[in-house]
């Protein structure tokens, strides 16, 4: 049995660690394939099951909660082609609940949260979840100026023009209107316009759309509007982000503006009053879904109390107010025609099915990630094998079990291999561990070539023009070796050698030239995520960067970090949710010569800009870390720690020399005992709520 096929709570911590760090390269794959290429590589079901497995581990080993982990993240970065759109508010996705306890336990939360009796009514609004493509519609003084997708969460694409080929959305809002708002809504097609598009597109020998969603989504993100035009799009709102000039009380209160203003809201919301309600509305609705003329995959609970919302707020990809009761998945049978062994920019192996492409709930499939080598042994799937495979709305599905009534006789075990199958190098597999990993390091192409794509890819550099075929083919001619040739390609008479190669020629080389000047200033997060160390994805990236503020200071805090009773080290582990793990990884790949001398070549060759905090006001603990120990008695710690965060303090997990401020409330112990010995300034939680301007948040 290996750790993933291992019971949550029969995991070592060890077991747990390594899980987790998979799971978090795993899930950041198909995020980015369903939010910024429409073209979804998991099912919802098999997706949903990984974020639930990672849930429940961070649940047992709260400690191990990684800074890039999948509950701190939502979707992916936009797509090149548009220009970028900044949301006031993010635009984050939701936690799910699959079973009627999830939804009592989404309920129970919320009064644990606010300190509220377990018997406390607890007012939701009960929403069909459309399956279509979200985005945000900004008006100032009752006019639509911009448009834009959901996109990072943070940053979408500039949907303006499509959007407004919508007829039924208000280009001016009717009646009284805010000074801004921003409107959050999802775009569909219905199942009847779906069908006809596609005829059209088959008549024409044009692309076939693989089901509703992906049609909505295509077409709204067209360059030329006068495609989006001709597609017959329809939408829900049901939100808003930033809001000045008016306010409500209720969600329902905001969804009865809606309707006031012209937007179309969808006629089966409605107002539950216990989880009862919730359930059998969730149940109805179940029941309707094939009738409806759209797809819908679960139903949205949202506190309807927005002074609730406002105190619950959020943690990093969703708010703790509102959650998706997801519908089940669907089940098909296909062949596994081949499996293959890929290996990623650390070195993992990763098994991938290749299946005969089989139709699902109106969606073609044709390839399942398997995780790794032990779940491929402990299901004993084989090439040739039919299996049973289950999807609930994308591309990708899970393989759930293998028909061994169906099994060729010649048919042979799947043997895992235990060499690099592009390298040659040995794989290896470190106790505990689920994944096995080439050793090659840097003399592993693949490895290096992943290592590249990911700096040059839009979350890291955002180089446009550097496609996987290219990045291989420069690679395998010496062109592009490390993340510096690139910017030195262009001086050692790249251009005479890019003109030499098939398919280059001026303008596409003037291009490619072009989009790497363009990113010769690049922010510090962003250029920490680009390095490619293990374990730092996009928010440890960022957590890194807040913290520490330049490259700089990272690289010396790193370099002084490397024993563990150094102040550097404690300081490190001090960070809100930076482990050991985590802490090795990075202190390990700075202290690496071959990353160091990279770094300082780099330095020669583009500005790192220092760490921006976001604009918080006159906050007085904006930049300040600050650690919470004891019970506080006005709110609950975790509901305190969110709001100093939106304050722009940087929250710690134990004190050290830097602390600015500890917030000691009855029964503080060991962190209070140390700030005392530290002189690190403490204070009751009366006095941080005065100097913070009071409890409100």
């Amino acid at each position: 049995m290996t750790a993933r096929d291992t019971p949550f709570d029969k995991l070592t911590e060890k077991q747990a660690a390594a899980e987790l760090k998979d799971l978090a390269a795993e899930i950041a794959r198909h995020d980015l394939a369903y939010h910024q290429q429409d073209a979804p590589t998991v099912t919802d079901a098999a997706y949903d099951a990984l974020r639930a497995r990672n849930a429940a581990i961070e649940k047992r080993f709260p400690k191990l909660v990684r800074t890039d982990s999948p509950s701190k993240k939502v979707g992916s970065t936009p797509a090149r082609g548009f220009r970028k759109v900044q949301h006031d508010v993010p635009m984050l996705s939701l936690g799910n609940a699959f079973t009627s306890e999830d939804v009592q336990e989404f309920v129970r939360r919320i009064c644990r949260f606010l300190e509220l009796p377990e018997d406390e009514p607890v007012e939701v609004t009960a929403e069909p979840k459309i399956d279509g493509l979200s985005f945000s519609a900004r008006y100032e003084n009752g006019k639509l100026v911009v448009a834009a997708t959901r996109g990072d969460g943070s940053e979408g694409e500039d949907i303006t023009a499509n959007i407004r080929t919508i007829k039924s959305l208000p280009i001016t809002l009717e009646g009284k209107a805010p000074k801004l708002i921003e409107i959050r809504g999802e775009v569909f097609m219905t199942k009847a316009d779906f069908q006809k598009l596609n005829e059209a597109q088959a008549a024409k020998e044009a692309k076939i759309f693989a089901n509703p969603r992906n049609a909505a989504a295509g077409s709204l993100r067209q360059i030329d509007a006068n495609v989006t035009v001709s597609r017959p799009l329809k939408y829900f709102a049901y939100g808003w982000g930033a809001l000045e000039g008016m306010a409500f009380d209720t969600q329902w209160d905001f969804l009865q503006q809606l309707k006031s203003w012209g937007f179309v809201v969808n006629e089966r919301t409605k107002v539950c009053e216990t989880v009862k309600g919730m359930i059998a509305a969730y149940t109805k609705l179940g029941e309707d879904r094939a009738k409806l003329a759209y797809d819908i995959d679960g139903m949205v609970y949202k506190v309807n109390r927005l002074d609730w919302q406002k105190r619950l707020g959020f943690v990093s990809r969703a708010p703790r107010w509102a959650i998706a009761h997801k519908f089940s998945a669907e089940r098909a049978e296909t062949v596994v025609e081949n499996i293959e062994i890929q290996v990623g920019r650390t070195g993992a192996l990763t098994p991938v099915a290749h299946l005969s492409p089989v139709n699902v709930g109106g969606v073609m499939v044709g390839r399942a990630t398997m995780h790794n080598e032990d779940e491929l042994a402990r299901k004993d799937i084989r090439e040739g094998d039919t299996v049973v495979i289950q999807r609930a709305g994308d591309v990708i599905p899970q393989i759930l079990e293998v028909r061994l009534d169906k099994r060729p006789k010649a048919s042979k075990a799947f043997k895992f291999p235990t060499k690099c199958p592009v390298c040659g190098s040995v794989a290896v597999r470190e106790e505990d561990e689920a994944i096995r990993r080439c050793t090659g390091g840097l003399i592993c192409s693949a490895q290096a070539i992943e290592r590249i794509r990911h700096f040059v890819s839009r979350d890291a550099f955002d180089i446009e023009g550097f496609g996987e075929k290219n990045i291989e083919a420069f690679f395998e001619d010496g062109l592009v070796k490390n993340p510096v040739d690139l910017f030195t390609l262009e001086k050692r008479d790249g251009r005479k050698k890019l003109e030499e190669r098939e398919g280059w020629a001026g303008k596409s080389i003037d291009n490619l030239f072009d989009a790497i000047n363009r990113r010769r200033t690049i922010g510090l997060e962003r250029f920490v995520y680009a390095l490619g160390i293990r374990q730092v994805g996009q928010a440890t990236a960022r957590l890194l960067a807040h913290h520490y503020g330049s490259l700089g200071n990272l690289r010396k805090a790193m370099a002084a970090a490397k024993e563990p009773e150094t102040d550097a080290y404690k300081e490190l582990l001090s960070i809100e949710q930076i482990g050991e793990s985590v802490a090795t990884d990075l202190i390990a790949f700075f202290a690496e010569k071959h990353n160091r001398d990279v770094l300082d070549k780099l330095a020669d060759e583009i500005t790192v800009e220092d760490f921006q905090a976001p604009d918080v006001g006159d906050s007085p603990i904006a930049g300040k870390i600050v650690v919470f120990t004891g019970t506080l008695e006005t709110m609950g710690r975790n509901e305190a720690k969110a709001q100093a965060q939106t304050l722009g303090a940087k929250v710690a997990g134990s004190v050290s020399k830097k602390t600015d401020l500890v917030i000691a409330g009855p029964g503080a112990g060991s962190k209070l005992k140390e700030a005392q010995a530290l002189g690190v300034k403490v204070v009751t939680e009366a006095e941080y709520f005065a100097l913070i301007g009071g409890k409100a948040g």
